[in-house]
């Protein structure tokens, strides 16, 4: 692209606004604690593979934010912007790290690689969230039950990501990301 950092700028804002679409608009209550589980994890991983690093970080943290505030969970927002921002950050390091190695040839579809990347990502959202909540409500037991919650999102979004990555590389969209 000849413009690239034009293309990031916009797709960015594109992206974040997508991010707090899907993490709006399926929100599955999660029991014994005041959040929810959502799609967004999906999103976020695609705008890493699409802008990159710290474009999709800022994605993930701008997008996941505004959900939060969007959705009545304001006091979750600044925790958000930071966990979601370092979830993206995570993965897109890591894909980075593993595309200057030559491990990611994909030939149509998103490899192994990819996908630990993405679960590392996960792990960190998982760890981040955690001690987050640590922090809010002053105790290391409260905040155990969301672990859970937050991994079986990460893996929903991981495999949705994963999918959705697979057949677009498989198109003429495939020009447009950042980790190809």
């Amino acid at each position: 692209m000849e413009d690239r950092k034009t293309y990031n700028v916009v797709m960015t804002g594109i992206l974040a606004a997508l991010i707090m679409v899907t993490t709006m608009i399926v929100r599955i209550p999660v029991p014994f604690t005041q959040g929810y589980a959502h799609l967004g994890d999906a999103a976020i991983f695609i705008a890493v593979l699409m802008v990159g690093r710290n474009w999709g970080a800022g994605a993930a943290g701008i997008g996941s934010a505004l959900a939060d505030i969007f959705s009545g969970y304001t006091y979750f927002a600044p925790w958000t912007f930071i966990v979601k921002g370092l979830m993206g950050f995570t993965m897109g390091a890591a894909l980075e790290h593993l595309e200057k190695k030559g491990n990611l040839v994909r030939g149509g579809k998103i490899p192994l690689l990819e996908i630990l990347a993405m679960a590392l990502a996960g792990l960190e959202m998982m760890a981040g969230y955690y001690f987050a909540e640590v922090i809010m409500y002053g105790s290391w037991l409260v905040p155990l039950p969301t672990i859970p919650a937050n991994a079986v999102q990460a893996v929903v979004g991981l495999i949705l990501a994963a999918v959705l990555a697979s057949a677009l590389y498989r198109t003429p969209l495939r020009k447009y990301f950042a980790i190809k």
